[in-house]
């Protein structure tokens, strides 16, 4: 197991509010890994800590293997960073912008020049690189925001809520992008989202709550813990189904025509469905989701 971030026993406070409560976590390298927590939970500020963008009081942080609060230069050289709201310029073209991205980092001319054509190729934007970024549509705007934080070949990309108000194709096309990076390029890639199908795309996901880990795991071992599997049926004779469902000792809900019970197992509707036969229409299972796992795990939605 390769840690490229690894984070031991950090604390952060705000005066007399504990925003991060000795949190110990770690990331693999070359993965894609998911940071959630509603708002207030501490997410934002963990991330700034590792970013080198805020101190803290107590824990270790190594980055790629530098020490944060010793090797701080370096390890911003290993990160790129996509904001939720955008940095760039909107008078400037996309090239502009990443020239001025690349001239922070000293390279030379020729070294800049392949650095934005790199990057440029890599968010599939080359054809874009004289349009001013004001012109540009949300998705196009998003690709260029990753284009910049690519630009010095960063070994981790923090990516911040990338897809938040693109419309549901963009947000595919944008993905698409995106897995490119850590499946084909090795780029490391910690991501915050409040869309919960994309947080399943993770190979590890970490929640954080009240400044606490509260769960930990794939995204297939969180829903098999928080949430569960449910029995969608559609009665012919609803006084029969309620009764079959009351002797099994079933706990059910009722959602217009619908009667709706949770199950253990997916396997579990089978013989359900065996006693329910002649008292129903229709029935369909349907299996937890990252939306039931982070509201088990926190009693929350994702954007309360």
């Amino acid at each position: 197991m390769d840690k490229i971030i690894e984070v031991k026993g950090l604390v952060k406070n705000y005066n007399e509010i504990q925003a991060v409560k000795g949190i110990d976590f770690y990331v693999e390298k070359g993965k894609l890994f998911a940071f959630l927590g509603p708002n207030g939970a501490g997410k934002s500020t963990t991330i700034n800590v590792i970013c080198t963008l805020l101190k803290f009081e107590e824990g270790e942080v190594t980055v790629n293997g530098f020490k944060l609060g010793v090797d701080d230069v370096k390890i911003r050289e290993q990160i790129g960073i996509v904001f939720q709201d955008s940095v760039l310029d909107s008078l400037l073209t996309v090239e502009e912008n990443l020239r001025t991205r690349g001239s922070f980092y000293g390279m030379s001319e020729s070294e800049l020049v392949e650095a934005i054509d790199r990057a440029l190729i890599a968010t599939d934007i080359a054809d874009l690189r004289t349009r001013r970024y004001g012109q540009l549509s949300g998705g196009q705007r998003r690709r260029t925001d990753i284009a910049r934080a690519l630009i010095h070949k960063p070994k981790i990309l923090f990516l911040d809520e990338p897809t938040t108000g693109l419309d549901p194709q963009t947000r595919k096309s944008v993905w698409k992008m995106i897995e490119n990076l850590y499946q084909n390029q090795g780029v490391t890639v910690f991501l915050t989202t409040h869309y919960m199908e994309e947080a399943a795309k993770a190979d590890y996901v970490i929640v954080i709550d009240n400044g606490s880990i509260v769960a930990k795991g794939t995204p297939i071992e969180l829903k098999e813990k928080y949430s569960s599997d449910t029995l969608q049926v559609k009665p012919i004779d609803k006084e029969k189904v309620v009764k079959i469902l009351k002797s099994e000792k079933l706990e059910y809900t009722e959602i217009s025509d619908l009667i709706v019970v949770n199950l253990n197992a997916t396997i579990d509707a089978m013989p359900l469905l065996k006693l329910l036969d002649g008292a129903i229409s229709a029935f369909q299972v349907l299996n937890g989701t990252m939306d039931d796992a982070f509201i088990g795990i926190t009693g929350k939605e994702m954007r309360e």
